[in-house]
């Protein structure tokens, strides 16, 4: 084998790969966004009536499904607008080197601490709250439209933010790695017809937003005092207050770390034996 062919076939691979990492990324969006694989489903349903139409020889509605076909791309670009920019951003506000903050040890116990008694307080006096922590993805554009704090985090400042009586407690709290950032955030709410209708606008955002970006949503219930998590647009609903901070201490866990753990176990599992 030449240079020259060698040449030619990595170029080939190098081509299939980007394709599948344009295809993974694609797929990946429509999984996490309740629209896009809305979108997904009724393109596959086009293509399928499309097929039967031409195996039993169904003249119209093939004719018409074929035009559809043809100028389809072009309406769902006009449509989809603001989908497709959605996703371009999210593109752009990925860390690609993981978050902007690795958080200790002794960092992530202090703010799981301090979160555990700010909701355990809300809870208890059934006040609602909204409380977003950012991981990967950025939320800088709903930071920019809030009342930015950058303080300390801290379970009476959390308390005072979420009072009834404070101008701030109706929107959503976001905490970049050890600080809260800002108040008062306004977060996109789940159009998921899954979830229940009884589930109030704050569930709803907290959905949404995890929906849209890889943060972790804690929603205190004004009504009943109960406490859910949202992650990947999943609801964990009516959770203890040790559940809840098993789970954030969890998903704030470096994954090298969880491997480090792991393999630290696995040693002492060999010398027990």
């Amino acid at each position: 084998m030449n240079f020259d062919n060698f040449l030619t076939i990595l170029k080939k691979v190098i081509d299939i790969c980007l394709v599948w990492l344009v295809l993974y990324y694609v797929l990946k969006n429509v999984r996490k966004n309740v629209k896009f694989s809305l979108l997904f489903k009724g393109i596959l349903a086009i293509v399928f009536i499309k097929v039967l139409s031409d195996y039993f020889g169904l003249t119209t509605i093939g004719l018409l499904f074929e035009y559809l076909i043809s100028w389809g791309p072009l309406a769902l670009i006009i449509i989809f607008q603001p989908e497709i920019r959605n996703v371009l951003e999210q593109l752009g506000k990925t860390q690609l080197l993981g978050r902007h903050k690795v958080l200790s040890v002794t960092e992530r116990e202090k703010i799981v601490s301090e979160l555990g008694i700010a909701i355990d307080y809300l809870r208890k006096n059934r006040i609602g709250a909204l409380i977003v922590i950012e991981r990967d993805t950025s939320l800088s554009e709903y930071i920019e439209r809030s009342k930015k704090l950058y303080a300390e985090i801290s379970n009476e400042l959390l308390e005072a933010i979420f009072f009834p009586d404070n101008p701030l407690h109706d929107g959503g709290v976001i905490i970049q790695g050890d600080k809260i950032t800002c108040a008062g955030a306004v977060f996109p709410t789940t159009v998921d017809m899954k979830f229940s209708k009884r589930l109030g606008t704050r569930h709803r955002a907290a959905i949404g937003i995890s929906e849209e970006s890889d943060c972790l949503a804690i929603v205190v219930s004004e009504e009943t005092g109960r406490v859910s998590l949202a992650v990947g647009g999943k609801l964990n609903y009516n959770l203890s207050i040790d559940e809840l901070k098993l789970m954030i201490l969890d998903e704030l866990m470096p994954k090298s770390e969880t491997f480090v753990v792991e393999s630290d176990e696995e040693e002492d599992i060999d010398e027990i034996n």
